[in-house]
């Protein structure tokens, strides 16, 4: 057996989470609402050295690991729950949104194979099944998986991430690749890097809002219509006027799907993330009860997603920032290497009804190009991202996060990590000529 190699890190806060007998540290009062500061040491297995590490296995990550794997390197996905396929499985969506044509080969392997399983119907599919595609489509192509896994932290030398600091069943580990590709969602190992993110509307910071996903079967009928919410909980609504933004659309016989709105809640933030889930549950009882007692739906809860749905957490600072101006103007870039063509799907982030951001007439755009720039990191010589995490403004950003323009950004990104780590070069030091042919040839029409 190989001696195995290790490395020293020194942190604070977050270090309390991972102190234990193996690891040593000293207390001091803390600068913030003088509270206590943890300094800690511990040494750490690097388990794994690879080309490119994806943070993040949602539809972004997945294409971006795909994707890489696929341009000879090796490779290594980590997901902090059991499935891959983010908030399309995790979460419930189950509805690709956006041109399903031409987005390239990894989108297209992903529709033949849920029509193989009858798993497909339009843009809908059965999550469960797209859970299992995607896990074969990793595999398939070498990924390396580690799920039930999460980030915790990034080495960084000389604007350059060495090491990513991940934690699961086995404990605290390093990985340690070439390239790094941040799909959580929320920019979590840019933050963790210290390099420059956005967040929320320029005026007060506030995000998008979230949504929840419930999921209710229909009564045999004749089946007396029983409310669930016992009196005397939560908020009960009475009135149509006063519910939350609530979308109701089939799932399948006897059965609906509904998604409720969350606003004002920060998912970048461990307590606001915390509030905004104890609140989706309850508004979901609030909503579920409405229906059953005023419109006599003859409803009972099924079951509710396990995550809230989030739209938008950090963005990361790339080399551009995509804008809601070169949306509007269906813009066109040299190094472009993926396309949205999604309405500026911008829901006001502080109230809970169907409101939007700009008026209604407001709301299309035509087909638009997204730069490579926008998917390096501006402060790191090897951080891409993909997904609802790339740079742009928060008005792009709700157009371009839907899943199949988030797939278009992971494989191009994929295919720039693994060039670069084959070339020993950093992302922005390739040709973007090159790369845009990459992507074109692996089936992305970048044509608008």
């Amino acid at each position: 057996m190989k001696r195995r190699q290790f490395f020293t890190r020194f942190s604070s806060g977050v270090g309390a989470l991972l102190a234990s007998r193996h690891a040593m540290g000293t207390e001091t009062p803390g600068a913030e609402a003088n509270s206590p500061s943890l300094t800690w040491t511990r040494e750490l297995p690097v388990r794994h050295s690879v080309d490119v590490a994806v943070i993040g296995g949602g539809i972004a990550g997945a294409a971006a690991a795909c994707a890489a794997a696929k341009s000879g390197v090796s490779v290594l996905l980590v997901e902090r729950f059991a499935i891959t396929g983010g908030d399309l499985t995790t979460g419930g969506v189950a509805n690709f949104c956006g041109k399903m044509e031409g987005q390239g080969e990894f989108f297209d392997e992903v529709v033949r194979d849920l029509k193989a399983f009858d798993a497909l119907d339009g843009s809908g599919f059965h999550y469960e099944i797209l859970a299992l595609v995607l896990q074969e489509m990793l595999l398939r192509r070498g990924v390396k998986l580690l799920l039930h896994t999460r980030f915790v932290d990034a080495v960084v030398r000389e604007g350059r991430i060495t090491e990513c600091v991940v934690c699961g069943k086995s404990g605290p580990e390093a990985v340690r690749a070439r390239q790094f590709i941040d799909c959580t969602g929320d920019g979590d190992v840019a933050r963790m890097a210290g390099f420059s993110t956005m967040k929320g509307r320029p005026s007060d910071g506030l995000p998008l809002p979230m949504s929840l996903m419930f999921f209710v079967r229909h009564l045999n009928d004749g089946e007396a219509v029983r409310p669930m919410l016992p009196e005397g909980w939560f908020d009960p609504v009475r009135r149509a006027e006063d519910l939350p933004m609530t979308s109701v659309w089939p799932d399948g016989p006897g059965a609906n799907a509904l998604k409720v709105k969350i606003p004002m809640f920060d998912a970048t933030d461990t307590e606001g993330l915390t509030a905004a889930e104890i609140r989706g549950r309850r508004r979901m009882m609030e909503v579920l009860d409405y229906y059953q007692r005023v419109e006599k739906k003859p409803w009972r809860l099924d079951h509710c997603s396990p995550i809230i749905g989030i739209r938008e957490g950090c963005r990361i600072m790339g080399d551009q920032v995509l804008r809601v101006g070169d949306l509007r103007a269906g813009r066109r870039f040299d190094d472009a290497v993926a396309m949205g063509t999604f309405y500026l799907d911008g829901h006001k982030p502080d109230d809970d009804k169907r409101t939007y951001i700009l008026p209604k007439g407001e709301l299309e755009v035509p087909p638009y190009q997204i730069p490579l720039g926008c998917l390096i990191a501006k402060d790191g010589r090897n951080l891409m991202m993909a997904g609802r995490c790339f740079s742009a403004d928060q008005l792009a950003l709700s157009s371009a996060r839907v899943s199949t323009t988030c797939s278009m950004m992971g494989q191009a990104a994929g295919i720039t990590a693994a060039f670069s780590a084959k070339a020993g070069r950093d992302p922005r030091e390739l040709d973007p000529a090159v790369v845009r042919k990459a992507v074109e040839e692996r089936g992305a029409d970048l044509a608008v």
